[in-house]
C-alpha cells in the first residue's frame, strides 16, 4: 500500500506540472481526488486494513492528499499569472462573453468538511444503502414490530416483495416475513448492522447519507434529509470516549468557542439514549441523536454484549448546515434556488 501510495504521488505531481489550462487540473483533481479517484480508493479501503497498518497508511494518505489540493492550487495561480502575461495577444475589440462559474452545494461543502474532520481522528467512511428491510431499518436496533417507538419515525413504505427465510451472517435465524417488507430507511443506523455483521471490533464509523421520512415540513424538518451515522465499538469504549470525540468534531466544524449541551433522551437501540444540542435562530436545535449501543443490537449480529461496548450517534446534516452557514430554512436545500446556491 506504501508503494501504491509512492506511485500516485509521482504520477500526480508529474501531471499537475505538466497541465497547460484549468480543464487539465480539473481532469486531474478528479482523477486522483474524485469519489472514483485513485487515492479516494485507498482512503475508503483503510476500514478493510488492520488497525496498525491503518495508523500507519491513514497519515500518508491524508498528507498526499494535502500535497495535491496544494499542488493543483499552486498550478491554478501560475496558468493565471501566464494568462494575465498574454493579455497583448487578446483582441480587446471582441465581444466578451460571461461565463457563469459552478457552485458547491451547501451540503456537499460540509460533508466533505465532515469526513476530513472523522478521517483525521481515525474514522473510515462507510456508505450504506437507501432502500432497506425493516429487519436493518428497525428490528435488529431494538425496535421489533408493534413497538411504538416505531411511530417516531414516520416511515416510506415501498411495495412487499416475497422472500424465503434464511440465516443471517452469524448463523442466527432472524429472518421473518416482516423482514421481507422494504422501505426507505428512516436513518443511516441500519448500516451499523451491516457493518458489524462482517467486521469484527475494534473499530470505529461513519454513514454518511441520505434519509427519508415521511412527515409535515417547516423550517427544521424535511422529508428527506442527510445524516451522518457514528459508531465505535471495542472492549473499554465509554460515554467518556463519546463526549470526547463529540467535542472534538464540533470544535474542528464550528471553532473554539462552540457551544452545545448533551441531554438525556431515549432511543430503543442505545442505553442510556444522550441528546446534542445546539443554538439556531436564538433557540435550541436538536442536531444529533446517540447513546451507548443497546446490549440487544450486539447481540443481533453475533457480538458477546458482555466482552464489547460501543456508542453510535447521528447527526443532522443539514441541520448542522443550517447552523454553520446561518440558514433560516432548511426547505432552501432542495428547493432548487440558484440564487440561494450561488452563496456558496
Amino acid at each position: 500500500m506504501k508503494e501504491k501510495i509512492g506511485e500516485i504521488k509521482k504520477l500526480a505531481l508529474e501531471l499537475i506540472e505538466k497541465a497547460e489550462n484549468s480543464k487539465e487540473l480539473e481532469n486531474l483533481e478528479i482523477k486522483f481526488l474524485g469519489r472514483k479517484g485513485e487515492l479516494t480508493r485507498i482512503l475508503r479501503s483503510l476500514k478493510d486494513l488492520a488497525i496498525e497498518e491503518r495508523r500507519e497508511i491513514g497519515p500518508l494518505a491524508q498528507k498526499l492528499k494535502k500535497d495535491i489540493e496544494e499542488a493543483i492550487s499552486n498550478k491554478i495561480q501560475n496558468t493565471k499569472y501566464k494568462i494575465q502575461n498574454t493579455r497583448h495577444r487578446i483582441d480587446i475589440t471582441k465581444p466578451g462573453k460571461k461565463i457563469a462559474g459552478g457552485h458547491i452545494h451547501p451540503l456537499n461543502k460540509i460533508e466533505k468538511e465532515i469526513h476530513d474532520i472523522f478521517l483525521s481522528m481515525n474514522f473510515s467512511v462507510v456508505e450504506g444503502l437507501e432502500v432497506e428491510t425493516d429487519y436493518y431499518n428497525f428490528d435488529a436496533l431494538n425496535i421489533p414490530k408493534d413497538h411504538p417507538a416505531r411511530d417516531a419515525w414516520d416511515t416510506f413504505w415501498l411495495k412487499e416483495v416475497k422472500c424465503d427465510m434464511r440465516q443471517g451472517n452469524r448463523g442466527q435465524k432472524n429472518m421473518s416475513h416482516s423482514t421481507c417488507r422494504s422501505l426507505l430507511r428512516t436513518h443511516t443506523s441500519p448500516m451499523q448492522i451491516h457493518y458489524m455483521e462482517t467486521h469484527q471490533p475494534p473499530f470505529q464509523i461513519i454513514v454518511p447519507g441520505r434519509t427519508f421520512r415521511y412527515e409535515a415540513t417547516d423550517a427544521s424538518h424535511e422529508t428527506t434529509f442527510g445524516q451522518v451515522e457514528g459508531l465505535m465499538v471495542g472492549e473499554d469504549v465509554s460515554l467518556a470516549n463519546f463526549k470526547f470525540i463529540i467535542e472534538k468534531f464540533l470544535t474542528k466544524l464550528f471553532g473554539e468557542d462552540v457551544e452545545f449541551d448533551f441531554r438525556p433522551n431515549y432511543y430503543p437501540f442505545v442505553e442510556p439514549g444522550v441528546d446534542v444540542y445546539m443554538k439556531w435562530q436564538n433557540k435550541e436545535l436538536e442536531v444529533a441523536g446517540a447513546g451507548m449501543v443497546h446490549p440487544e443490537v450486539f447481540r443481533a449480529v453475533g457480538y458477546d454484549p458482555y466482552k464489547t461496548q460501543g456508542f453510535a450517534f447521528g447527526f443532522g446534516l443539514n441541520r448542522l448546515a443550517m447552523i454553520k452557514y446561518k440558514i433560516p430554512d432548511i426547505r432552501l436545500f432542495n428547493s432548487g434556488d440558484l440564487r440561494f446556491i450561488k452563496q456558496f
